[in-house]
This record gives structure tokens, C-alpha cells and sequence, in this order.
């Protein structure tokens, strides 16, 4: 088991970039009296920069991303490290090992379904032994998703309705900024299949992040382009659902709960996102558009004067919205599932804020302080690479909602 007497319950890592900065502060405003946390990053005027700000007395740690002594010494020091350091795949590797080496919890931000599958193979069995809990993907990418997925499944199963058959998740509303990590992220990966082109079966497998891919039950083809009728989904929604940017990472994650727990959602679940382009006559064609578009961009990235062209157009690294565009941000998804028995229920998950940021600083902070906070209301777990649904559970749907999320699951 992992030593939980260290120097600090959390230490947020990549404080000064746009989103660590955002968890800082809400930490600072939303953190229990007495949680001892700290703030860690590259420089140390810039972090003492923040400490200012946020007008609090945390330490500063100094560490370098790249640095396998300096981020060791630095996971050894807490129970929870947060980190929006990203691309993970070029900067995450060290800090996630070296969590799983010395037992302590690990949250991050990552949509990088390669950086998940490689810290998969490097770092679960080894996170087993030391019961750390390496948890990927604590914000918009994925916990809607997996703790969608997760409440839905619990009412079930209190119902004895049965199993999850065909499950489809919808955004039904979206406002808020575009992320320049994701973008950062997105670039990266592409670099990385061009390099080595076998990678692109990995992540265009629909268990690509599965602890076990040849005993995934074989339920047909699982597509994340396509577009389809939303009545398909419920007979009272209108239109035709569009491609959902972040299905082909939150997909995975949620297979990955689902065969972590045993396929506890049943032998027989399939699960998509789709988004919804609103119910006017016009929506196939939107639908079609941003299928169009989607693909655009990830062969864009892909080719040499797109990718020029792109890179001026697209936000960079470390930039985000306004606060005023933060604040005014929201985001609505409805999950659908069809059990066994012939049941229809659905789940909810809204929260006001810009989704890739406002929103994510307090999923990922909330995430870290249910790890450090609320070990007895966590899930059993020995360890291992592990998502939010199967890390922490219930534990952070109490304190999601307590900050002001909606969560709710029912019978139609």
C-alpha cells in the first residue's frame, strides 16, 4: 500500500500554465481548511508569481518535466500529484512512472490515447504493487463520459433492469473556447503515427486502451465519424447527430472501465458520442459538415502546408479564452442506454464554465482531492492505471455535485 504521511496532500504541477493555474485557484478557493498543498513547475518566479495572486502561502517546488531524479524526489513528497503538463507524451512519461514507483496517486488532463496505452503498459502492474492510483483523463476528457457511464450503470444494476446493450452519449449543448493543448496534443500524436505508422492501428482501435483487447466481446463496428438520425437514439430527439471531437479518446476510457470492472455494464455494451447540430431541416448537412471538417484537420495536421497554415490559425500552447468566455461557458451531455430486459434509461452531466477550462479546473481539482481526502469512499482498488469511474467512483460525483454539477441517472 502507498505511504500516505508525505509532506502534502496535493501538489499541482504546471501551476503556471493557463489550466494549472485554474486548478491552483480553485484549490485555493474550494479546498478544505488545512490541505496541505503546493505549487511546482519549471520557474520559480513565476510561481511565486501565482502564490501571490492566489494569495496564499503554498511552498514552490522546482522541477523539470524531463528530469526522472527531480520528478521522483517530487512524487515522493505527496499523496496526489496533479499535472497539466502536456503533450503528455512528450513530457509525461517521467512524472506518471514515477508516481507509480513510489505509491502516489497521479491525475491528469490527457486525451492522448497512445500516452494512455503506453502508460498502460509501463506503469499498471507496477502501480498495482504500490497501490498508486494513476488516473488519466480527470477533466472534460473524460470524466462526463466515464462518470456518466458509471451513475447510469449504478441505477441499473439498483433497478435489476439488467445489462447496458447500445449506449450512446450526446452533447446536446456546448459553449467555451477552443484548447490550445488539445490542439498541441493533436499535433503531437500526428507526429508520432507519422513516424511510426503501426500506432495508427493502436489508436484506431475501439480497446485500444483495454487491459485485455482479445477478450473484448465482439459487439459489431464502433465507429466515432459517424453521422445518424437522433431518433436513432431516443424517439424524441430531432435531427441528425455529427462526429463528437473527443469520441475517439472518451470511447476508449469508458471500454476501459467497463473491462477494468469485469464488463460489469454487460458482455453486450456499445458505446458512442455523437453531437447534436440542432433539429432544423439544415442538419443533416451540418452533420455532414463537420464530419467533413473533422477529418480535415486531423490530415491537415498530418500534411506539410496545411500543417503551416494551421498552426497560424489554431491556438497555441498555454493560451485560452477569456475569463468572461470561461465564465460564460457550459456544456450539456445526455447518456442513452437500452438494457437487456428492454429498459430505456438515461443519465445527465452539465456544468456551467468554459468546458476545457473552467470546467476542467474543477473536475481535475476535486478529482485530486477525493484521491488525497476521501480514501475511504473510493472504490476498492489495489492499483494500477486506472479511470476515473474505477479510481475514484462515487467519491467524486459527491464532490462534483457538491461544486455545482448536475449528475442524475433515470428510468424513461
Amino acid at each position: 500500500m502507498s505511504d500516505r504521511s508525505r509532506d502534502f496532500e496535493v501538489i499541482v504541477y504546471g501551476a503556471t500554465g493557463f489550466v494549472g493555474a485554474l486548478v491552483a485557484k480553485h484549490l485555493a478557493g474550494f479546498a478544505p481548511a488545512g490541505t496541505r498543498i503546493a505549487l511546482a513547475g519549471r520557474s520559480p518566479e513565476k510561481l511565486e508569481a501565482l502564490r501571490s495572486r492566489l494569495n496564499v502561502d503554498w511552498p514552490v517546488l522546482i522541477a523539470d518535466a524531463t528530469d526522472p531524479d527531480a520528478v521522483a524526489t517530487l512524487a515522493g513528497r505527496a499523496h496526489v500529484i496533479i499535472t497539466t503538463v502536456g503533450p503528455y507524451a512528450k513530457y509525461g512519461r517521467p512524472l506518471a512512472h514515477a508516481c507509480a514507483a513510489s505509491g502516489t496517486d497521479y491525475v491528469d488532463l490527457t486525451g492522448e490515447v497512445l500516452f494512455a496505452r503506453d502508460s498502460i503498459d509501463e506503469n499498471h502492474e507496477l502501480a498495482r504493487t504500490t497501490g498508486a492510483r494513476i488516473v488519466h483523463s480527470c477533466g472534460f476528457d473524460s470524466i462526463p463520459s466515464d462518470i456518466g457511464v458509471h451513475v447510469l450503470h449504478q441505477l441499473i444494476e439498483q433497478d435489476g433492469a439488467g445489462e447496458l446493450t447500445d449506449t450512446t452519449l450526446v452533447v446536446t449543448s456546448l459553449s467555451g473556447g477552443v484548447s490550445g493543448g488539445t490542439i498541441d496534443s493533436m499535433r503531437n500524436q500526428v507526429d508520432v503515427m507519422k513516424k511510426d505508422p503501426s500506432l495508427r492501428r493502436v489508436a484506431g482501435s475501439p480497446y485500444s486502451l483495454s487491459p485485455d483487447r482479445a477478450a473484448e466481446p465482439k459487439v459489431g463496428r464502433q465507429s466515432d465519424m459517424d453521422t445518424f438520425p437522433a431518433s436513432d437514439v431516443d424517439p424524441r430527439l430531432r435531427g441528425r447527430l455529427a462526429p463528437f471531437v473527443m469520441a475517439s479518446y472518451n470511447t476508449r476510457v469508458v471500454r476501459r472501465s467497463n473491462a477494468l470492472r469485469g464488463w460489469a455494464y454487460g458482455r453486450g455494451f456499445k458505446y458512442r458520442e455523437a453531437m447534436s447540430v440542432g433539429a432544423s431541416p439544415l442538419s443533416p448537412v451540418i452533420a455532414a459538415g463537420t464530419k467533413i471538417v473533422l477529418g480535415a484537420l486531423f490530415v491537415g495536421l498530418a500534411v506539410p502546408p496545411a500543417r503551416f497554415l494551421l498552426d497560424r490559425l489554431l491556438p497555441a500552447p498555454g493560451t485560452g479564452p477569456s475569463e468572461k468566455t470561461q465564465q460564460n461557458g457550459h456544456f450539456t451531455m445526455d447518456i442513452f442506454t437500452t438494457t437487456t430486459s428492454g429498459a430505456r434509461y438515461t443519465a445527465r452531466f452539465r456544468a456551467k464554465g468554459d468546458p476545457g477550462y473552467a470546467a476542467t479546473a474543477v473536475m481535475l481539482g476535486e478529482s485530486a482531492l477525493a484521491l488525497a481526502l476521501d480514501r475511504d469512499a473510493l472504490p476498492p482498488s489495489e492499483g494500477g492505471v486506472l479511470t476515473p469511474a474505477t479510481a475514484i467512483g462515487d467519491a467524486l460525483v459527491t464532490r462534483l455535485r457538491t461544486a455545482g454539477v448536475e449528475i442524475t441517472a433515470r428510468k424513461l
